[in-house]
């Protein structure tokens, strides 16, 4: 029959010691993590989350950029989250098996220095790989651009999918799936943060009334202003820019407005099509204006009058 005695003093070594160790680790991830997520509430309950129908109401530039900007906070804040859980997990364990390793026999020392040989040849062999999570780590705490956002990298312009520390997926217009390296990415252009400018350019009769034309244009904005129909899309009242150009046959006029982003070009078009009403009931009439075709594309031009 064992020993009780000699049974219950080896379950106070290295077991307990270890299982110590383990429970400790627990506990501090635990915590960590907690603490973290509730931070990181904070950090996302700070942002204003008007919809889109009152952030119209902010009419300035720098008002309008911080409210659209604050309503990404959330979706940034759970990726920095998810990504500080990882180190914290990774951070635990490492350290937990650091003291483990000594209470088994196993000696750390040499293992520590072989890892540090390691690395350096690793840092040589893989830089690359290294500057491609040191940067995908950026982009995740800058918020360059998160899943959803349309944007331009230089070689690959199309929807984010995916963004993880070492690679961003991506597909583009014609549905080709582009995976690209966050290391290469040396510029960023979203479409998707804050708002863009939908410029309408329009023709009307030389010798129409501008004043006519200015307040056919007001009441179309006020109205679209007002409409709730228009409140995924139109940030602010559409503006009367001015005549931005002169011919011998018509008069172009523009219109800018801020659009929500990716509604850039409905919201032109719906603009268009509300100011072609207007000038309809006002009697303002639109020239027929010639323009020379893009290129590639089918038909012919009609020879200038």
């Amino acid at each position: 029959m064992p020993d009780t005695k000699n049974i219950w003093e080896t379950l106070q070594g290295a077991p307990l010691q270890i299982l110590i160790i383990v429970l400790l680790a627990i506990i501090i991830r635990w915590v960590s993590i907690r603490i973290l997520n509730r931070v990181i509430k904070r950090m996302a309950a700070q942002g204003r989350r008007e919809r889109l129908g009152e952030t119209r109401r902010a009419e300035r530039t720098a008002e309008l950029s911080e409210v659209l900007m604050s309503q990404r906070r959330q979706q940034r804040s759970e990726a920095i989250g998810a990504l500080l859980r990882s180190l914290i997990t990774a951070t635990v364990v490492s350290i937990a098996l650091l003291l483990i390793l000594p209470i088994l026999g196993i000696n750390v020392g040499p293992l520590l220095a072989s890892a540090g040989v390691l690395g350096v040849a690793l840092g040589f062999g893989a830089q690359s790989l290294v500057k491609d999570y040191l940067s995908g780590m950026f982009l995740v705490f800058e918020d360059q651009y998160g899943v959803g956002d349309l944007v331009d990298l230089g070689e690959a312009v199309g929807v984010v999918e995916d963004v993880t520390l070492r690679i961003t997926r991506l597909r583009d217009l014609g549905g080709v799936v582009w995976y690209v390296r966050n290391g290469e990415i040396l510029r960023v252009a979203n479409q998707s943060q804050g708002w863009v400018l939908a410029a309408v350019d329009i023709p009307v009769a030389y010798d129409e009334n501008l004043d006519k034309v200015r307040q056919a244009v007001d009441s179309v904005a006020e109205d679209m202003y007002g409409d709730p129909m228009y409140d995924d899309m139109l940030l602010g009242r559409p503006t009367y820019a001015g005549v931005e150009a002169v011919s011998g046959e018509a008069v172009f006029i523009k219109i800018i407005a801020k659009a929500a982003p990716e509604k850039q070009i409905p919201l032109t078009r719906a603009i268009r099509a509300r100011v072609k009403e207007a000038f309809d009931r006002s009697g303002i009439k639109v020239p027929v204006v010639l323009r020379p075709l893009p290129p590639g594309a089918g038909g012919t031009q009609p020879p200038p009058q």
